[in-house]
């Protein structure tokens, strides 16, 4: 799972992990992206924690916004 990956040993709780873990998931679903080994996970993994950092904490909250700044 890519995303995990991108975290930082030490600078995240397990609640947070779980919440970006579950906001990954509804994004690669939106998207119809299956293969979490696919190169373009990654970039989406990235948006995850990106607009998570920018204060939206909701998993659906961040799944939309990332829906519709990479969707087509």
């Amino acid at each position: 799972m890519p995303i995990n990956r991108l975290f930082r040993e030490g600078k995240i709780r397990p609640d947070d992990v779980e919440r970006l873990n579950q906001a990954f998931s509804f994004t690669l679903s939106a998207l119809g992206l299956v293969d979490r080994n696919d190169a373009i996970c990654e970039i989406v993994a990235r948006k995850i924690i990106e607009i998570d950092a920018n204060g939206i904490h909701k998993p659906k909250e961040i799944a939309n916004l990332a829906v519709a700044q990479l969707g087509p």
